[in-house]
């Protein structure tokens, strides 16, 4: 590969980051927005995928992080902001954030909901300086076209993970390693 080539690949790497940066309101809003973006991924979700109404209303509380960027080119990350809505009513806001390395190339965005069904999980989320989704996690999967489940085993679950409205160049959205870090937005 040419220096030119190279560098090419690099500038169109960094414009795809700062690209994605922007449509994910990274440095910008405040709790007005991150609310409004969280009303709008729920709406979605739930007209979408109404099965998913039943598991909020047996959450404990919800995190929605309504629009995360992930990008990859040997080296990926991901970022996204979202607020914990207890109740009904948002109690505070994070950022999720993960690395990785590997055979990956491409960026994409998807929005997901993790639904802590027991008092517990939400109280340990609550109370971790930064937790990160584990392989404890369950997720709840579309696997008949645009019908989502959870089966009887998922839902004795602590933590649920819902994933939805992908779109980009990059295949598979998981969370498990993402870091969820309380914000002041």
């Amino acid at each position: 590969m040419t220096a030119f080539t190279r560098r090419a690949l690099l500038g169109c790497f960094v414009a795809a980051s700062a690209l994605a940066g922007c449509a994910n309101g990274i440095g910008s809003g405040g709790a007005a927005t991150i609310d409004a973006r969280v009303d709008a991924a729920l709406n979605f979700l739930f007209q979408n995928y109404p099965a998913t109404r039943d598991l909020a209303n047996q959450a404990a509380g919800m995190l929605v992080m309504p629009v995360v960027t992930e990008l990859g080119l040997g080296l990926g990350g991901a970022y996204g902001t979202g607020a914990l809505r207890v109740g009904g009513a948002t109690v505070d806001y994070y950022a999720a954030t993960a690395a990785s390395a590997g055979l990956q190339i491409g960026a994409q965005q998807y929005s997901h909901v993790l639904f802590f069904m027991t008092q517990e999980a939400l109280l340990e989320f609550r109370q971790s300086p930064g937790w990160v989704a584990g392989a404890n996690l369950q997720y709840a999967v579309n696997d008949r076209g645009e019908i989502l489940r959870a089966d009887t085993t998922t839902a004795m679950m602590p933590v649920i993970a819902v994933v939805f409205a992908q779109s980009g160049l990059r295949l598979g959205a998981t969370i498990e390693g993402t870091k969820y870090t309380r914000i002041i937005p």
